[in-house]
C-alpha cells in the first residue's frame, strides 16, 4: 500500500503571517497534523527551517510529543539541526538543500559533491536510531551516490514532473528519470519516496514509478483544505492512491 505523509509547513506559514514573534497562534500546525492522522495520513512531515520562517522548534517538539504515527522530519545538513535531531528523535530525517531566498525546496541534494559529509550525518543519525532519506532529483549518479552513503531511502525531488506536466514530451521525459532513478534506488536496497508539486491532477501519472513506498504532499492537500476541510482533502488524496499497483 502507498502511504502518505502530509507536510503541514504551510499550516504553520498562515500561522506566522499573522502572529511571527508570538508563541501561539492560529492555525495551529499540530492540530493539523493531528487532523491528517484521524483522517488516514501515515505520517507527518514538516521542515524546521534554519531562517524559521514557518515551523518553529516547539512545534517540532510538540509534534513529536503529540502525533502517534511517523514523525519525518526535513532539515538542512548542518550541525546546528543535526544535533536539534538527535534531541528530538523523529522516526525519520530527510535531508534536504536549503537556501535562503528560495520560497520551497528548488532542488535534490548533490549527494555526488557530498559523499563525505553525508555519510557522517548519516551515521550519527543512525546511532541514534533515526533512518534518513535523502532528497535528490531523479538521477542515476545521485542515487548511487546515495547508496554509497548508506541511506536507507531516498525521496525523488518530482518538482520538474510537477512543472511540466501539461507538456507532453517534457513530462514524459521526467516520468522516464524517475522510472529510472526508483528502479535503480531497489535495485541498490534503498527505499522510494517522492514528493514536491504533486497534486489531484498529476498524480495518476505518476503512478508508473515503480516501487514507491510514501508521497510526502503538502501544499495541494493544504490548499484544498481551505475549500473543504483538512480531513476531507487527506480523504481525496487517499482515494486516488488506493490505485497505486501494488
Amino acid at each position: 500500500m502507498l502511504k502518505l505523509g502530509v507536510n503541514i509547513d504551510h499550516v504553520a506559514t498562515l500561522r506566522q503571517a499573522r502572529y511571527a514573534g508570538r508563541e501561539r497562534g492560529e492555525p495551529d500546525p499540530i492540530e493539523a497534523a493531528l487532523i491528517c492522522e484521524a483522517a488516514g495520513a501515515h505520517g507527518i512531515t514538516a521542515h524546521l527551517r534554519e531562517d524559521r520562517r514557518h515551523i518553529q522548534d516547539r512545534d517540532m517538539q510538540k509534534l513529536r510529543d503529540s502525533i502517534k504515527t511517523r514523525l519525518n522530519f526535513e532539515m538542512a545538513n548542518t550541525e546546528e539541526m543535526i544535533l536539534f535531531a538527535l534531541q528530538l528523535k523523529p522516526e525519520i530525517v530527510c535531508l534536504v538543500p536549503e537556501h535562503r531566498r528560495e520560497v520551497t525546496t528548488e532542488g535534490g541534494l548533490d549527494a555526488v559533491g557530498q559523499l563525505t559529509i553525508l555519510t557522517t550525518s548519516r551515521q550519527r543519525l543512525n546511532d541514534a536510531g533515526i533512518e534518513v532519506s535523502l532528497f535528490i532529483d531523479p538521477d542515476l549518479a545521485q542515487v548511487q551516490a546515495s547508496s554509497q552513503i548508506g541511506a536507507q531511502f531516498v525521496e525523488l525531488h518530482t518538482g520538474a514532473y510537477g512543472e511540466q506536466f501539461h507538456r507532453k514530451k517534457e513530462r514524459q521525459d521526467e516520468l522516464h528519470r524517475l522510472v529510472d532513478s526508483s528502479r535503480k534506488a531497489h535495485e541498490l536496497g534503498i527505499g522510494v519516496n517522492a514528493g514536491h508539486g504533486l497534486n489531484t491532477q498529476n498524480l495518476s501519472e505518476l503512478f508508473r514509478v515503480p516501487h514507491l513506498i510514501e508521497l510526502n504532499i503538502g501544499h495541494s492537500i493544504i490548499s484544498r483544505s481551505v475549500t473543504v476541510g483538512l480531513a476531507t482533502a487527506v480523504h481525496e488524496m487517499l482515494h486516488l492512491m488506493r490505485n497505486y499497483p501494488a
